[in-house]
């Protein structure tokens, strides 16, 4: 079995950052990319310490291919940017959310959302999703 992690490496990410943080097993944090101004749930990538640091620093979404095993920052072959407003970390330190500027589609068949394509349940009662 293929690893899909990156090869572990110093990260120029703060300290007090890289501490809070809660990796998967392979190093990986869920990053969701949110549309800033609307709150529309736009992808979700991954992020290693390295991903995060260049993604604070640069102002654009970079994230780890776990398919390519390569870091890649969005809309760099597109030209679908991510212009990050703010990142913030969850209560539990294991997931990411960058609230973006997205220029045009952030999923790469050419959706602008990835949620859009196959939706599992829409406008449920409010009864059957409270119990579940």
């Amino acid at each position: 079995m293929t690893s899909t992690s990156p090869t572990p490496r110093p990260s120029s990410l703060a300290p007090e950052i890289a501490a809070r943080l809660k990796r998967s097993a392979d190093g990986l944090l869920p990053a969701i990319a949110q549309q800033y101004d609307t709150g529309e749930v736009l992808m979700l990538g991954w992020m290693d310490d390295e991903a995060l640091h260049r993604t604070l620093t640069t102002g654009r979404c970079t994230y780890w291919s776990r398919s390519r095993r390569e870091y890649w920052v969005k809309g760099d072959t597109s030209g679908h940017v991510q212009h990050v407003k703010s990142v913030a970390l969850d209560c539990d330190g294991d997931t990411v959310l960058v609230k973006v500027d997205q220029v045009g589609a952030a999923c790469h068949p050419g959706d602008r959302p990835c949620f859009d394509a196959d939706v599992l349940l829409a406008d449920a009662p409010a009864g059957r999703a409270a119990r579940q």
